[in-house]
């Protein structure tokens, strides 16, 4: 036992420079994808209401709901990434046909 080899594996390295814990560049430009249909969505409520107050807050709230849903957490995971894997699940084949044969092969 004396002879035994430990392997250490590190945890939380991570492959990109992040800006803040969970988000780096990739999420970056997510977000900012996020943040113009936000504001695409604003500039809509301002055309409709004319309110100033409902669009800023219509503002504020796509750029913040975009880095919230872009930012990943412990398991390398987003909100943006489950719905993507979500999604790729409901198009594959969930029908798996088989024929039913003899399980001895009498028949």
């Amino acid at each position: 036992m004396m002879n035994e080899i430990n392997l250490y594996i590190p945890t939380g390295v991570k492959a990109e420079n992040e800006l803040f814990n969970g988000f780096g560049k990739r999420e970056m430009l997510q977000s900012i994808i996020g943040s113009l249909f936000g504001g695409a969505v604003a500039a809509l409520l301002w055309l409709i209401a004319g309110n100033v107050a409902l669009t800023v807050v219509a503002v504020l709230s796509g750029i913040f709901g975009s880095v919230m849903m872009c930012t990943k957490d412990q398991n390398n995971q987003s909100v943006v990434d489950q719905i993507r894997n979500m999604i790729r699940f409901a198009r594959s084949q969930q029908i798996y046909p088989y024929r039913m044969m003899d399980e001895w092969g009498m028949n």
